[in-house]
């Protein structure tokens, strides 16, 4: 029977503090079966993830899959090179947005997606600290509004 929907499995938490996001796009990964075996089990790690474009070709670095418990001498090697499954026209368009500006790829979150095992990609921009301050307080004032909005529907 086909799984449908979408599991998550990894998301990085960080990467929305730490860049502002542009655009998002959705990847397929290569993967070996023994690393899909330990993805279903929940066990990796998109904390220093990132994504390169080399020949073409874009490549997700860093992430960190753990071996798979029940494997033997074929287990994989738990922080290699995996290949991102993109349409020819998204890479060369990721190709000249990145060559343009100062912008990076970026892992948002892995998922299963109707059994299939889908990065979601950020072409974001690094933020400066003065950047993260002005955003926690807009946070903070827009938590605020709604705060007061409520207390004054509530007649308080």
């Amino acid at each position: 029977m086909k799984e449908k929907g979408r599991k998550a499995i990894a998301t990085n938490r960080k990467a929305r503090h730490n860049y502002t996001i542009l655009d998002t796009y959705e990847a397929g990964v290569a993967l070996l079966g023994t690393e899909v075996k330990s993805l279903r089990d929940g066990k990796a790690s998109l904390v220093d993830a990132f994504a390169t474009v080399d020949d073409g070709e874009v490549w997700l670095r860093g992430l960190h899959i753990a071996e798979y418990g029940s494997g033997s001498w074929t287990n994989h090697a738990p922080l290699r090179n995996r290949k991102l499954l993109l349409h020819r026209r998204e890479i060369d368009n990721l190709v000249g947005k990145i060559r343009d500006g100062n912008l990076t790829l970026v892992p948002l979150s892995l998922y299963f997606s109707d059994g299939r095992v889908k990065v979601e990609l950020a072409l974001a921009r690094g933020k400066q600290a003065h950047d993260k301050r002005q955003d926690i307080a807009k946070r903070t004032a827009q938590r605020e509004v709604e705060r007061e909005v409520g207390r004054r529907v509530k007649g308080m």
